[in-house]
């Protein structure tokens, strides 16, 4: 009985050894694989972001000039819609956060606790911002013939309630470019 037990060990030995090797090389290959995956995500997420802020920040300058040209005409007859047209328009950016929503639906588990926070931060802001927008977007409209000074007091505050969340963003996104 002795000998039949060492026997059926020394045949099983290699076959748990070999099992043991590949399910250790399974798993390293699985890491890097991640790895890979991770390296490759983060790059499109810092393009994605650069490129966003770069739009943010000529935004910017379009806005500063619409706020400057209400300023100037808010207390005259012109109509919201006559100030906009002196004003260039509305210009706001348009935030990329693609290859965020790739790994938020796929391999969340596999980020960092600190960037997997700033990057739903981030998502967060821009679906603020969307919000702020669009309550931007539909006060405008339903406004373009007023030429109240109220309703242009209301709209300023309104631009300047999207840019403020947009200039939040814009530290968000700073923070992961630098990093």
């Amino acid at each position: 009985m002795k000998k039949n037990t060492l026997q059926f060990i020394r045949e099983m030995l290699p076959v748990f050894t070999g099992i043991l090797i590949a399910l250790f090389v399974n798993n390293w290959n699985e890491e890097r694989k991640n790895e890979e995956y991770l390296d490759k995500i983060y790059i499109n997420i810092k393009k994605e972001l650069t490129e966003t802020h770069k739009e943010i920040l000529k935004k910017e300058k379009l806005q500063k000039k619409l706020l400057d040209t209400l300023n100037n005409y808010l207390n005259n007859k012109n109509t919201l819609f006559e100030v906009l047209t002196k004003g260039d328009g509305i210009y706001l950016p348009n935030i990329r956060m693609n290859s965020w929503k790739a790994i938020s639906n796929s391999k969340l588990e596999l980020l960092d606790y600190k960037k997997l926070i700033d990057l739903s931060n981030i998502e967060e802001g821009k679906e603020l911002f969307k919000l702020k927008s669009n309550m931007l977007a539909n006060f405008t409209y339903s406004n373009m013939n007023s030429h109240e000074k109220e309703k242009k007091e209301v709209f300023k505050i309104l631009l300047k309630d999207v840019t403020s969340t947009q200039k939040g963003l814009k530290m968000r996104i700073e923070k992961i470019i630098d990093e």
